[in-house]
């Protein structure tokens, strides 16, 4: 008992001493995302300031493609010891499990949660000048043409997918589903007529909203926005009732990291989050600083694996 009891508090003091100690050198921050799209840029954001925080140099490495498979089985096989960590959304971690037949990893048992990063409400987008500047009009338009009308997602298990295809069950419409490796390019097919529509955030559409090519004509959100006060809810315009659409980003680690690491890990990463710098640049990619700690960021990822399977069986959502 005594020799169990010994090494209990020998690996306790280990996994102190490595919380203490970190980080020993440089930081590898991979996401799942292209260069230059909102979450990257969050991600760089954030490592600037981490880097101040910590003292080392934090590289953020975008490993796209796979539908974020490449990037999670880079860090599922690192050393747990803090230095290399993941960028990952919801899509991939409560969505494609049940989306895809084989996916390769375990988003419980793979992977150690450590701190939630931003969370965004989503939008209904279509061409600035076209038929359908009304959610009513989409849906009738949808309803007149059966198998017509198309929407634009970045990619197959998206929020803006798993969305899309709730509204299409929802609305009793028929409508073709695209999609696309290249989030911008998205917008640029709307604003040709090209695609119909598309569930979007604020930040990922903006550079065509600017130009005046693309409107947001209903938010996918409980209550319209402060950012965008004028924009009324989907249920409010005369779509489905309660539709919302939401994306989370959060910050994980290999499977096998020591609590007291991930803590201190989670909790650097929260004191830069409420700096006025970061928070700044948060609201200006159209984000909301999502605060959550590891047993929190467990607990919804738990949740919504099953209340997204139990949405994809119901509205027959598949990965084409």
């Amino acid at each position: 008992m005594s020799s169990l009891f010994a090494m209990a508090c020998a690996a306790l003091i280990s996994s102190v001493a490595m919380a203490q100690g970190f980080p020993s050198r440089a930081i590898k921050i991979v996401t799942p995302y292209s260069t230059g799209i909102g979450p990257d840029l969050y991600a760089r954001a954030l490592g600037e300031l981490l880097q101040k925080e910590w003292g080392q140099p934090v590289v953020v490495e975008a490993k796209p493609g796979g539908n974020g498979f490449i990037a999670v089985e880079q860090v599922r096989k690192a050393a747990p010891d803090g230095h290399e960590l993941l960028v990952l959304a919801n899509s991939h971690l409560t969505i494609n499990p049940s989306l895809f037949k084989n996916v390769p990893y375990d988003p419980i048992n793979d992977l150690t949660p450590i701190a939630g990063l931003y969370r965004a409400y989503f939008f209904i987008a279509v061409k600035s000048d076209g038929p359908y500047q009304t959610i009513k009009a989409l849906i009738a338009g949808a309803k007149a043409n059966p198998g017509k009308l198309t929407y634009g997602t970045p990619y197959v298990g998206s929020p803006s997918h798993l969305g899309s295809a709730i509204f299409e069950h929802e609305t009793g419409t028929q409508m073709v589903h695209a999609p696309f490796k290249d989030t911008l390019q998205i917008f640029t097919s709307i604003a040709n007529g090209d695609v119909s529509w598309a569930v979007a955030t604020a930040s990922s559409s903006a550079p065509m909203v600017k130009a005046g090519r693309v409107k947001l004509i209903a938010v996918a959100a409980p209550k319209r926005l402060a950012s965008h006060p004028d924009v009324p809810t989907v249920e409010e315009a005369g779509g489905p009732k309660d539709f919302e659409v939401e994306a989370w980003l959060v910050l994980l680690g290999p499977r096998g990291m020591a609590p007291e690491l991930a803590q201190k890990i989670g909790a650097d990463v929260q004191k830069v989050l409420a700096t006025p710098q970061m928070r700044k640049r948060t609201e200006g990619l159209g984000f909301e600083t999502y605060q959550a700690s590891p047993p929190e960021i467990a607990a919804k990822i738990r949740t919504e694996l099953r209340t997204n399977a139990e949405v994809i069986k119901r509205v027959g959502a598949k990965a084409d």
